[in-house]
């Protein structure tokens, strides 16, 4: 027993977990960080992201053995023939959607921080009091002034490229120098500006525009879901586990499927968790005075449900009812694009990994004029193709060498908002390949995302077309829930132990040492990609869980 206890235990080592472990070593904690999947190293593990796609055998294309292993990760617009080791085999980690739900994971060292989009927004007091307002959800036991100076500590440290735009609904942060747009791009912007009063920036991102102790810049290469040798982008195998393993303090352990929260009935609190050795099989416990949840939003959610004791028969921490409940993603795949036949004369250098935003313009004043409540964002950019030929043999490969006209577009990004029968349950009977309980996934968008859609949608063209783009096409592809990524709030925070299972600090409120900081603490999604504010909240919440223990609390 001895030599399996420690300070504090991470389960999970992708974004959020990443960052609990830096912290609590930072603060001279003995830290474990459990990861289910293998070790994935920094650089030494990135394998064919040097090459070029004509030096690879299958030229960086799908192969069928991929698709085969893994039909729902591999319809991941991140998924390639490089990038597939990265994505889990479907046939291994099965799940049941009892309606159609794409769950896109990567189960190992790292986690979806090495394939992630690194969009960055902060969210405002438009967000975190949405609830309270128009009462879909339980009103968040925070604001933004109790999270804004750990948006600040996290992102001097994860290197966010970015511009400051004095956007009250979407605040600044402390950013490392912007992208720049290409000519078409700026002169959309300075178009919708005028024409519409609508901002139009460059995306805010994890990518380093400027070196950060020993990482980046980066080399626009765009191949940031490979994995960068560069250090290019913010990921925890480049940045927050390194920083972890610089303090001495921490131990990873890979290949441990964390499978339940051990809870001690004499003291009310969890005194650490059982794993499974995804190897040799065999199962272990570890413990620990404080544990941090980090498996992702559905993973902590499976490892709460199959947590069943005395104390709690319906998983832990459960007495609220909500755990595995209030699922949401963002709704996306809806927009338009078109053409510009003027800047011939111009191009771009590079492959910059980012691309431009539309910050949100609806229902600023929290209300539901739109006719929907909440709102969305837009994500794009232009580029210039090649020039297309009817020919073939010289002609065609003549006019493959010129560059053809510009073409801009976006998609949209929606609230989801919080419904108690949007859930995930556990299934006991299904199994997957370690024998464990499996999902069953019960998700869907409802009547105000369609309505938002169509705004999305006709939208998008308006103001394409108001910014000078011509033979604009709009398209609705609706992918399932899941399917961008976003999934959060099965574990949600709240004022009220009733409703919610989490408190201000990311604290159970029916067990004092175990706190929750990846998705599943979200009470609403709004628009903005969110990883960044589980960052922030985990430096938190981190920061309280010590200072509790410090004072005996816990």
């Amino acid at each position: 027993m001895n030599s399996n206890t420690f300070d504090a235990i991470v389960v999970g080592s992708g974004i959020s977990g990443g960052w609990a472990a830096k912290e609590l070593t930072e603060r001279g904690l003995q830290t474990l960080l459990l990861e289910r999947g293998r070790n994935v190293e920094h650089i030494k593990d990135y394998q064919g992201t040097e090459k070029d796609p004509w030096e690879l055998d299958h030229r960086n294309r799908k192969t069928l053995e991929q698709k085969n292993n893994s039909p729902i990760q591999s319809k991941c617009y991140a998924f390639d023939e490089v990038s597939g080791k990265f994505f889990v085999n479907d046939n291994e980690n099965p799940y049941t959607q009892v309606k159609p739900f794409d769950w896109i994971r990567g189960n190992h060292v790292g986690g979806r921080s090495l394939m992630w989009g690194r969009q960055c927004y902060r969210w405002s007091d438009l967000d975190f009091e949405a609830n309270g307002k128009d009462g879909h959800g339980t009103d968040w036991p925070i604001r933004y002034k109790d999270i804004a100076p750990w948006y600040s500590y996290v992102e001097k440290f994860a290197g966010i490229s970015g511009s400051r735009d004095g956007l009250p609904h979407l605040p600044d942060g402390d950013f490392f120098p912007a992208m720049e747009m290409n000519c078409v791009e700026q002169m959309v912007a300075d178009n919708l500006k005028t024409k519409m009063g609508r901002p139009m920036i460059i995306g805010r991102s994890a990518n380093h525009t400027k070196k950060i102790g020993t990482r980046g810049p980066c080399q626009f290469r765009n191949k940031c879901h490979q994995g960068c040798p560069f250090g290019g982008y913010f990921s925890s195998n480049s940045a927050t586990i390194p920083a972890a393993f610089a303090t001495g303090n921490l131990t990873l352990r890979p290949n441990a499927i964390t499978t339940e929260v051990i809870y001690d009935k004499e003291t009310g609190r969890a005194k650490g968790v059982r794993i499974l050795d995804a190897e040799t099989m065999k199962t272990e416990e570890y413990f620990a005075k404080i544990v941090f949840l980090n498996a992702s939003t559905l993973g902590t959610t499976q490892i709460l449900l199959n947590s069943v004791s005395e104390a709690f028969p319906n998983g832990f921490g459960n007495s609220s009812e909500q755990v595995g409940h209030n699922l949401m993603d963002h709704h996306y795949g809806v927009g338009a694009n078109g053409t510009y036949d003027g800047h011939l004369d111009k191009y771009y250098y590079g492959r910059r990994p980012n691309g431009i935003y539309i910050p949100r313009f609806r229902n600023l004043d929290g209300g539901s004029s739109a006719g929907y409540l909440r709102g969305f964002g837009y994500q794009g950019g232009a580029s210039r193709g090649k020039l297309s030929s009817e020919n073939i043999g010289e002609e065609l490969k003549n006019a493959s060498t010129e560059l053809g006209e510009w073409s801009m577009g976006w998609g949209s990004w929606g609230e989801h908002l919080p419904y108690y029968e949007n859930k995930a349950t556990l299934n006991r009977e299904k199994k997957d390949k370690w024998g464990l309980p499996t999902l069953d996934i019960d998700c869907e968008f409802k009547d105000n995302e369609l309505k938002m859609r169509v705004d999305m949608k006709n939208s998008a063209a308006e103001m394409l077309e108001a910014a000078g783009i011509k033979n604009v096409k709009t398209y609705d592809n609706m992918p399932a829930p899941g399917f961008c990524i976003h999934e959060m709030g099965t574990a949600r925070m709240g004022k009220d132990a009733k409703t919610s299972v989490l408190n201000k600090w990311n604290q159970m409120h029916d067990v004092k040492n175990v706190f929750i900081t990846d998705g599943s603490c979200m009470a609403s999604s709004a628009c903005q990609n969110p990883s960044v504010t589980y960052m922030a909240l985990t430096a938190r919440a981190v920061d309280h869980a010590v200072g509790e223990m410090k004072k005996g609390n816990i």
